[in-house]
């Protein structure tokens, strides 16, 4: 296997420009993930028109968000320990077992575990990056407009069914994303769509603003909100290192969260959410057999901890090799890379070696970056966790309209973002989750232009979309992923029944 492009990118990440740059996103991304429901998408939604405007090229920008995203997962840990409130959607899983713990005293050693796990995560993630990649965008070449259609399908199918407990708000979200795609100019016909007569929306809404508008505007009216409910810092008490033997007896579930987490995370549309959710209910099913998990079980907070890493690692595979996102903040990062004109297929590990491996390789550099801030500095960044809402609500939205503005210099662009933050903050009290709308967003232009360009190819024929191996291949897989789970959980109720039904006819019997 050529693995030329990574050494290349190591000559790239190791330069002191990127590697001051990875050591400020390691940073920022700790602190962004430390902070409640803030999250990385937010933080890389506020830094990079930043980043862009600074003029940075596009592998230094590529690796300060990929620094951001990592620091992040690794922060979001803090306040699911300390607090019970999770940095973001993928620390949830970690507060079931990690707050207790800190609860018994043991804040100290939940930190180092979880910073441990998420380093072996981490790593374990970039790995199988390194290697899966190149095979997958061999893969990748097989692939015409045709294909790419259905692997967007089998996307939606996959984010439908796997993504929280609530699919079909999830599915609404990606119609409003895709709905929200179709403004501005279509490229194959030359007319306006809904553009409501406006200058400004003939290049469709701006990614910056839809992202910076949903995330962090509706974050902020949400926090303000909930201000009167906060809590309290659970003082880090007892020991401040791990004892050996709690990290041996985490090793199998560390391991075990990390496969799940990269596997989770190359299929498209899925996230740490998903990832950590998978893989404490796994490890529950296979360790719990004292009744510990959620009471302050290490093995309950090292799994979801090193998944959710891994998970962040194993979404840039469909990001580099095919175009899609496999996450909410790949979706982001995608639009960072379109914004320098770069699109990402299987031709980016040949045509920009300097982008891909630099970015690979400063995941490598960024995740023991991230383990020698979290070790020593929990107690620093736990402090972030004091500030009052009255200073971070009017922080957030300070960023939100400086970044947006100097990036379009455009009125109507905040504007645009304020009324699309009031929508977000509207749908996320309804139970909406954003990320599938950004999915449907990043993915609906893809999905349209490589329709209708196969539909061009063939003349009309619908069955071009069904006529080689991968497509039929993704066609099924995607049929299997939107149907399974309906067939299994009817199963499962279905034995419940009959389950139900013996015993009432026993017990009628015996009586």
């Amino acid at each position: 296997m050529d693995l030329s492009y990574l050494w290349t990118g190591f000559a790239v990440a190791l330069t002191p420009t990127n590697l001051l740059i990875g050591f400020i996103g390691c940073f920022l991304g700790t602190l962004i993930g430390a902070l409640p429901a803030i999250g990385p998408i937010n933080g890389i939604a506020l830094l990079l028109p930043i980043a862009y405007t600074l003029g940075l090229p596009a592998e230094s920008t590529m690796i300060l968000l990929a620094a951001i995203y990592s620091g992040a997962e690794y922060g979001g840990r803090i306040s699911s320990i300390l607090l019970n409130v999770p940095g973001d959607a993928g620390a949830v899983m970690t507060a079931l077992d990690g707050n207790p713990l800190a609860r018994q005293g043991r804040a100290g050693e939940a930190l180092m575990i979880s910073g441990l796990s998420s380093f072996v995560g981490g790593i374990i993630g970039v790995i199988g990056l390194t290697f899966f990649a190149p095979m997958l965008s061999g893969l990748a070449i097989g692939f015409g407009p045709a294909e790419y259609f259905v692997l967007m399908i089998f996307a939606f199918a996959t984010l439908g069914s796997m993504v929280g407990d609530q699919p079909v708000k999830t599915l609404i979200g990606c119609v409003i994303g895709l709905m929200l795609a179709t403004v501005g100019l279509d490229a194959t016909s030359g007319a306006y769509r809904f553009t409501f007569n406006e200058p400004e929306l003939g290049d469709g809404i701006e990614f910056v603003v839809l992202v910076i508008g949903l995330f962090s505007i509706s974050e902020a009216m949400l926090m303000l909100e909930h201000q009167a409910s906060g809590g309290s810092i659970i003082k880090v008490t007892g020991r401040t290192l791990a004892r050996w033997a709690d990290i041996v007896f985490c090793t199998g579930a560390t391991l075990r969260g990390s496969i799940i987490g990269f596997v989770v995370g190359v299929l498209p549309g899925t996230g740490a959410s998903v990832s950590s959710a998978v893989s404490y209910t796994t490890e529950k099913r296979i360790s719990d057999r004292e009744g510990t998990f959620g009471k302050g079980d290490m093995r309950g907070l090292a799994s979801p901890e090193a998944a959710n890493n891994s998970t962040a690692m194993g979404a840039f595979v469909p990001m580099l090799t095919l175009g899609v996102p496999g996450s909410g903040t790949t979706a982001v990062m995608l639009g960072a890379l379109m914004l320098y004109n770069i699109q990402p297929g299987p031709q980016l590990f040949t045509e920009r070696p300097e982008l891909v491996g630099g970015l690979i390789a400063s995941l490598y550099v960024g995740n023991v970056l991230l383990l020698i801030l979290n070790l020593p500095f929990v107690g620093i960044f736990s402090r972030v966790l004091l500030l009052p809402n009255w200073i971070l609500v009017p922080g957030i939205l300070v960023l939100s309209v400086v970044g947006v503005y100097s990036t379009h210099a455009s009125v109507l662009a905040i504007l645009m973002m304020l009324g699309i933050g009031v929508v977000g903050w509207l749908l996320r009290k309804l139970g909406f989750d954003m990320a599938p709308i950004i999915l449907g967003f990043v993915l609906g232009r893809v999905m349209e232009v490589n329709l209708r360009n196969a539909l061009a190819i063939s003349g009309g024929e619908i069955g071009i979309l069904f006529s080689s191996t991968i497509s039929i291949v993704l066609w099924i897989m995607a049929i299997a992923i939107a149907v399974l789970p309906y067939l299994i959980s009817r199963r499962a109720k279905a034995r419940a029944a009959r389950a139900q039904a013996e015993l009432q006819g026993r017990a009628s019997q015996a009586g």
